[in-house]
């Protein structure tokens, strides 16, 4: 079925499997409080919050840890997730974050594009679980084609508390006709 720990690079970044010496880098991008303002648990950027994530993600072995293609720097990740076998297959693309220094469209898109071609080369959908009140990665998403669904989830976050979460998708036939298309 699909890979989950795939390299995948095009001229803005490169993704590769996470690995548990990459703890320092990646909570360098982390440790802004910034990156994390709109997110359901917008105290990721404190070490005792990031540190139980960062684990999370090398556990589940979906993890994507992203470097600009230029320059080498780390500044971000993102994941595979939750991946279904039923009805031509289905996996989650999430938890991605990037440096402030790297907003602004260019390397999300990227990272999406190069996440995306390769997962739906195996599987039929993507899912994006995101916070309801996530604006921010809200506009992002339907920019790059995802459309919302009628799918939600309530989370429970770290804290406690119970944050409902909107499922966006993209399907094969939506991808290759779509803004990410290439």
């Amino acid at each position: 079925m699909l890979d989950r720990q795939p390299v995948l690079e095009d001229e803005h970044v490169r993704l590769r499997p996470l690995r548990a010496a990459d703890w320092e880098a990646l909570f360098a991008v982390a440790s802004d409080p910034l990156v994390w303002e709109q997110h359901p648990a917008h105290d990721r950027w404190k070490e005792e919050v990031f540190r139980p994530f960062f684990a999370d993600a090398l556990a589940n072995r979906g993890a994507l840890i992203a470097s600009d293609a230029k320059t080498g720097a780390v500044i971000g990740s993102s994941r595979f997730q939750g991946l279904e076998e039923a009805d031509g297959g289905s996996v989650e693309i999430g938890w991605t974050f990037l440096a402030r220094s790297h907003w602004g469209g260019t390397y999300n898109y990227a990272m999406k594009r190069l996440m995306l071609a390769h997962a739906l080369a195996s599987v039929a959908e993507v899912r994006f679980l995101v916070g309801a009140t996530n604006t921010r990665s809200r506009r992002a998403l339907e920019k790059i084609g995802a459309v919302l669904t009628q799918r939600r989830e309530d989370r429970v976050m770290a804290d406690g508390a119970v944050i409902e979460h909107l499922t966006y998708a993209i399907t094969r036939e939506s991808f290759a006709s779509g803004p990410l298309a290439g």
